[in-house]
């Protein structure tokens, strides 16, 4: 398996070392003439920030356009980045455009102005099966600029998702969760993010700590202090660590529990203050009340956040789930192996709750899996090289369902 341990990175083993795997590749390269990959529809509240960028296969120099696009929205023609804002609601059908000197290529894009998400599956990046802890600010951006320089973004992958291991103490006007010192400037990475024409995630749960280590969206404090904090109980990255666990991998655990009191709001204000576009909310079991909570958080502030579950969400609840959630895991972790793809992506393994409640919203597949690998095989395995993990399985550190496919 490749070891490249990010897009862009440090290579852990030579790059002799890898198998030679040309007999097994299928999947021609892309053709020098345009093709249009991006998705067909796409959704954004009235008065949110809007971000779609064309994806397209082809040589460059590329020209792109568009027709019909509702007002408030324009196209940066070298770029292919939609951006704007759409004040009016309703349904809206345009017309894609993208032209190189061997040829021209077009596509419809239905726009839902309303209050719908995510209305096909997201693909993108997320740090954890790469980076774990140490995810850095840094490190994130290799992976976006990744994405883009091995033509990711021209298939449709477009979100770049920070695991657990970023969080520092609560601070700033909203009193929300700021960011470790690994995160000098969160605002600028997403500021940056966005320009390269991708989408930034973070990460939390409704516990007191998270899996990792770090503070969650809930204290035992009214002001959002924590004990263990004033304790000194913390590495130089606010992780929960003790003299006699100074790793934290078990006294983590402690905190796996729901505080006093809840500040999800004041999060959600601070992601949407940063730029953020998707939240990964991560506990066991996965409960209706704070699932809710989170949701009318994230809808109470101006920026559209995708909202995604962990894997604990009972498929019994999903016609629940569905009016609360854009997405959530129906597995545990997936792995850079093949017994670990077969058994989640094909053998159908967690895909219960999507064939119980897709129903009319759509048509379950396989592609609405996703792995956060990523940052491990990308360098050496361009998107045309046959490694199907890649291609088939996008964003986050196991399998989720997306709530809205069409």
């Amino acid at each position: 398996m490749a070891l490249m341990c990010a897009l862009g990175g440090t290579s852990v083993s030579a790059q002799s070392d890898i198998p030679d795997y040309t007999p097994y590749i299928l999947t021609p390269p892309a053709p020098a003439t345009p093709r249009i990959n991006s998705a067909k529809a796409f959704g954004v509240r009235p008065g949110s920030p809007f971000l779609y960028t064309i994806a397209a296969t082809g040589q460059r120099p590329m020209k792109f356009w568009a027709e019909g696009l509702p007002k408030g929205l324009t196209v940066n023609q070298e770029t292919g980045q939609i951006s704007g804002k759409v004040k009016k609601a309703g349904t809206y059908h345009a017309k894609l455009y993208a032209q190189n000197s061997l040829g021209k290529a077009e596509r419809d894009l239905r726009i839902e102005v309303g209050d719908r998400l995510a209305l096909t599956p997201p693909m993108g990046w997320n740090s954890w099966n790469c980076w774990g802890n140490s995810v850095s600010q840094e490190k994130v951006m290799s992976s976006a600029r990744a994405m883009v320089d091995k033509g990711l973004i021209n298939y449709g992958w477009n979100y770049i998702n920070i695991d657990d291991g970023w969080q520092g103490i609560r601070g700033g006007k909203y009193n929300g969760i700021q960011t470790n010192r690994k995160f000098p400037n969160m605002k600028k990475l997403a500021d940056d993010v966005h320009a390269m024409g991708l989408k930034l995630g973070i990460y939390s749960g409704p516990w007191v700590g998270t899996y990792a280590g770090h503070i969650g969206s809930q204290s035992d404090n009214a002001d959002g202090t924590y004990d263990w904090i004033k304790q000194g109980k913390h590495n130089e990255n606010y992780k929960y660590t003790t003299p006699e666990d100074p790793e934290g991998r078990t006294v983590r655990k402690e905190h796996y529990y729901h505080g006093m009191y809840s500040f999800a709001s004041n999060d959600a204000k601070q992601w949407a203050d940063w730029g953020i576009d998707y939240l990964k909310y991560d506990w066991n079991p996965n409960d209706f009340y704070y699932a809710s909570e989170m949701h009318d958080a994230l809808r109470s502030t101006n920026r559209d956040i995708v909202y995604s579950l962990s894997n604990s969400a009972p498929y019994g609840d999903a016609p629940v789930w569905k009016e609360k959630l854009n997405c959530f895991r129906t597995t545990g972790d997936i792995r850079d192996n093949w017994k670990s793809v077969f058994s989640i992506g094909f053998q159908g393994a967690g895909q219960v709750g999507c064939l119980q409640w897709a129903g009319s919203l759509g048509r379950p597949r396989h592609a609405c899996s996703r792995h956060g690998g990523m940052g491990a095989s990308l360098a050496l395995y361009p998107p045309h090289s046959g490694r199907a993990i890649y291609p088939y399985f996008t964003l986050g550190h196991a399998c989720i369902t997306d709530a809205h496919w069409l």
